[in-house]
C-alpha cells in the first residue's frame, strides 16, 4: 500500500471541526447541541446578494477573469475608500474564500524554512497554510490577563532571525476578539521597517469594532506600503460563508502580480459567487449597523454569563464575534469530546472549540476555549447553562477521578 505524504501526516486537524463527529453521533441520540464552536453567524444573508444570484441571465457559466470581475474590484476600491484606504483596482485580487488569499499570500512572500512570526492564540487555519507552504510559525504569545493585547516589541525583536521574513496578525482576532490599536500597529509599522519584513493582516472582521472603538487597517499606515499585505472576506460581513469570495490587498505590485500566477493556476474564483459578492457593495449600511448592534449585545450576554460561573475567567474583547475564556479544566480537548459524547443537561449540551488548537507552543491553551457568538440571546443564555453545569459534573466526575487515580 503507497505511504502518504509525510506532509500530508503532518498536516494539523482543525480543531473546529475535529470533533464533528461526536457532534453528530451526539445528535442522532436526540442530543440538541449548541454551537459555539465555530464562526457560522446565523444572521440573514442581506437579500439583494440572493436576489443577484436569482436574476442571472447568463446562458453560459463562464469562467471570470483570474483576479476577478474587474466590475467586482472597482467597486470594492470603493468600499476601502470608505474606510480610508486608497487603492486601484489592480490592487485588489479575488480570491476563493480569505483562506486562498492567505494561501496567495505565503505563496508570493515565503520561501520554504522561511519563518513568519504570529501572535498566539491565532486562527489555527495558519498552521495548515503553513504547513502547505513549507513555512515556519514562530508563535509569539499573548496573555488572557491583558486581554490577549500584542506582546512587547522586545518580544518580537527576540524572535527575529535571518530566516524571518514576515509577521502575521488577525484583527480583529480570530479566536480572541481583540482589536489592535492604532499605538499597536505603529509598533508593528517599526519592526517591519526595521527588519524589512512583510506585515500580513487578516482583517475579515473589520466591520465588527464594539463599544465605539474603530478598526485600523495596516493600509492606511505610512511608509509600510511595499511590506503590508491584507486578507479580506465577505464571510463574517454578510453572513455568507459559503460564498467563499475573499480578496488579496496590496500596493506592492509586485506581490500581486506574483499572486496572480498562482490565481491563474487556479483559474478563476467562482462566478456565482462574485454576482453576490458585487451585490453586497449595495447593501445598505443600515445593515451592517443592525448586525454590529447585535453581536455587541451577545458579547455582553455571553461574556457576563461566563464571568458569573464559578472560576471562569472571560476578558471582554472589542472586535470579531470570538472569545477565548479559561475554565478551571485539566484539559481543553478532552473536555470539549466530553461534553458531546458523555454530557448532556436536560437534553441538551454545547460544542466548543478546544483553545490549544490555536497556540502552536505546546502545553498552551489546555485550560481555554473559544467561543463563537453566533447564537440569538436565547440561545446563548441556554449554552451557558448547559457549559455551568456541565464544568461542575465534569469536575466531580471526570477531574475528581483522575485526581483520585
Amino acid at each position: 500500500m503507497p505511504a502518504i505524504s509525510k506532509k500530508g501526516q503532518q498536516m494539523p486537524a482543525s480543531p473546529i471541526r475535529k470533533l464533528v463527529p461526536f457532534a453528530e453521533a451526539a445528535k442522532a441520540r436526540g442530543v440538541k447541541i449548541y454551537h459555539l464552536n465555530i464562526g457560522q453567524p446565523d444572521i440573514k444573508t442581506p437579500p439583494q446578494m440572493l436576489d443577484a444570484v436569482r436574476n442571472i441571465d447568463f446562458e453560459v457559466l463562464a469562467y471570470s477573469h483570474s483576479a476577478g470581475f474587474e466590475s467586482y474590484r472597482r467597486k470594492l476600491r470603493q468600499y476601502y475608500a470608505q474606510h480610508n484606504i486608497t487603492l486601484d483596482y489592480t490592487d485588489l485580487l479575488v480570491t476563493t474564500g480569505g483562506s486562498e488569499a492567505i494561501l496567495f499570500a505565503m505563496f508570493s512572500c515565503l520561501d520554504a524554512g522561511d519563518e513568519v512570526i504570529v501572535p498566539e492564540p491565532f486562527y489555527a487555519n495558519y498552521n495548515g497554510f503553513s504547513m502547505a507552504g513549507d513555512v515556519v510559525v514562530k508563535p509569539i504569545t499573548a496573555k488572557i490577563e491583558n486581554n490577549f493585547a500584542l506582546p512587547p516589541i522586545e518580544a518580537f525583536e527576540e524572535l527575529i532571525t535571518p530566516k524571518t521574513k514576515a509577521i502575521l496578525i488577525c484583527n480583529p482576532s480570530n479566536p480572541t476578539g481583540y482589536l489592535y490599536s492604532k499605538e499597536e500597529l505603529a509598533t508593528l509599522q517599526k519592526i517591519v521597517l526595521k527588519h524589512d519584513l512583510f506585515l500580513f493582516a487578516d482583517e475579515v472582521y473589520r466591520e465588527f469594532a464594539y463599544d465605539g472603538a474603530q478598526h485600523h487597517s495596516i493600509l492606511t499606515l505610512a511608509g509600510i506600503e511595499q511590506h503590508a499585505v491584507v486578507v479580506d472576506s465577505i464571510s463574517k460581513r454578510f453572513s455568507a460563508c459559503g460564498a467563499r469570495i475573499g480578496t488579496l490587498v496590496s500596493k506592492n505590485k509586485e506581490v500581486i502580480a506574483t499572486a496572480m500566477k498562482f490565481a491563474q493556476a487556479r483559474l478563476s474564483p467562482p462566478t456565482l459567487a462574485q454576482v453576490a459578492a458585487e451585490a453586497s457593495l449595495d447593501v445598505p449600511q443600515s445593515y451592517l449597523k443592525e448586525v454590529l448592534a447585535e453581536y455587541e449585545n451577545r458579547r455582553n450576554v455571553l461574556v457576563a454569563g461566563l464571568n458569573q460561573i464559578p472560576d471562569v475567567f472571560c476578558p471582554s474583547p472589542k472586535g470579531a464575534f470570538y472569545v477565548t475564556a479559561r475554565l478551571p479544566i485539566d484539559d481543553s480537548e478532552r473536555f470539549c469530546k466530553w461534553l458531546l459524547e458523555s454530557f448532556n443537561h436536560n437534553g441538551e449540551t454545547v460544542m466548543l472549540a478546544p483553545a490549544s488548537g490555536f497556540y502552536a507552543t505546546k502545553g498552551l491553551g489546555k485550560n481555554e476555549v473559544r467561543m463563537a457568538y453566533v447564537l440569538n440571546e436565547n440561545d446563548l443564555k441556554k449554552s451557558l447553562a448547559c457549559l455551568a453545569k456541565g464544568l461542575e459534573v465534569y469536575q466531580q466526575e471526570v477531574m475528581g477521578r483522575v485526581l483520585v487515580n
